[in-house]
């Protein structure tokens, strides 16, 4: 690996579990954060280590199975695509949204990247219930997980959608005083007296101006670059089409069986990429405790490495996967709000009464969801020596 040198030049191509789990946590119409104590100014940041050639991110360069082009089942993920036509993922744009999603510089004091709260090992989400900001203060909601986060259709981000789009929702945490406490105009002129930034925006824009819809664009265009498709989930399918028998252990195909089925999760988390299909309100309380998108709803998020991104929900009340299961085996509250999907006959909250062993067998699919591949996957992980 090749460590960037300020004069370094880069050539431009050098209804289950229905809200389980962007940075999501805080800021804009949140609850209100918890203070802390001062966190002091950290060291000056390192200089990234990156290929002298850069990494496949652009979608040519990834070899998507033929199940994500022309599945055997459901919609394809690519119909949920919400890359915008004037910022498809380029590989150098997404080099440079990988080296400032991981530069604590996009802090005021220098301790806060936006990988302090997405974490390539569990499922870019926080093991934080919420996480910490630049002060040592906790975000008001927990951090979603960011794989397939462009397989949403309706393209905003947040738990509550006030994100019109991803690269809207990018800038709002660098600007929230929890969690990174910046203006744009202290931003770009802060990165742009870094000297290795001037050849990364050359690569990924044409020239080295640092503006903040650069910023924006390179970050959307790495979090997008984030596809999960590389899970024991998927090499159960051949020339795009399904043999679960002959892939997954007889749990693990119970577990498969139940949710598509009886527990209505495929419902809304929707595709092979297990992609979410809107805003809903899932019965976590009876009266409106955090009204999120409206009514308490919320952005249904997709599954993938769902079994790494404990804890769960849009404030992370469950520790356990299998809380998860409970919860909506026999928990949904009766809001009034309460999504028709979780709803029996008259209206009731839905009882699933499953056995335990049909918790273990959901639990064992949704285990089938981890794409280990990507959370070990070296160009998504940091760049700067620690």
């Amino acid at each position: 690996m090749a460590v960037m040198r300020p004069d370094l030049r880069l050539a431009p191509t050098a209804i289950l579990l229905l809200t389980l789990t962007a940075c999501g946590g805080g800021g804009g119409a949140a609850p209100a954060a918890t203070p802390s104590a001062v966190t002091p100014p950290a060291a000056t940041p390192a200089v990234p280590s990156l290929p002298a050639t850069a990494f496949g991110y652009a979608d040519a360069d990834i070899a998507l199975p033929a199940q994500f082009r022309a599945p055997g089942g459901g919609p394809s993920p690519l119909a949920l695509d919400n890359t915008p036509p004037d910022n498809p993922v380029t590989n150098a744009g997404a080099t440079l949204g990988r080296v400032l999603f991981y530069d604590k510089r996009l802090s005021v004091n220098d301790t806060v990247s936006c990988g302090s709260c997405h974490r390539q090992a569990t499922g870019f989400s926080d093991p934080a219930r919420f996480s910490a900001g630049f002060q040592g203060g906790r975000t008001a909601r927990h951090a979603m997980g960011l794989a397939n986060a462009r397989y949403y259709a309706r393209g905003r981000f947040f738990w509550d959608e006030r994100a019109a789009t991803l690269e809207a929702q990018v800038l709002q945490p660098i600007q929230d005083t929890t969690e990174m406490g910046m203006t744009l105009p202290q931003l770009t002129a802060k990165l742009g007296a870094v000297g290795f930034y001037g050849p990364l925006f050359t690569a990924a824009f044409g020239d080295a101006a640092v503006t903040s819809d650069r910023i924006a664009r390179a970050l959307a265009q790495f979090v997008r670059a984030m596809v999960s498709y590389r899970a024991k989930f998927d090499t159960a399918f051949v020339a795009g089409a399904p043999n679960f028998a002959a892939t997954f252990t007889p749990a693990e195909l119970q577990g498969q069986q139940i949710f598509t089925g009886r527990a209505r999760c495929a419902q809304c988390h929707t595709s092979i990429a297990h992609a979410g299909d809107g805003i809903r309100n899932n019965g976590l309380d009876a009266t409106t405790v955090d009204a999120g998108a409206g009514n308490a709803r919320f952005k249904v998020p997709s599954l993938r490495n769902i079994a790494v991104r404990a804890p769960y929900m849009h404030d992370g009340r469950f520790a356990t996967l299998r809380e998860v299961i409970d919860f909506y085996d026999n928990g949904v509250q009766p809001h009034p709000n309460l999504d028709a999907r979780l709803q029996g006959p008259g209206g009731v909250p839905l009882r699933l009464n499953l056995t335990p062993a049909e918790k273990d067998a959901l639990e064992a699919f949704l285990r089938t969801l981890t794409d280990d591949a990507l959370l070990t996957d070296v160009k998504f992980s940091d760049p700067f020596p620690r």
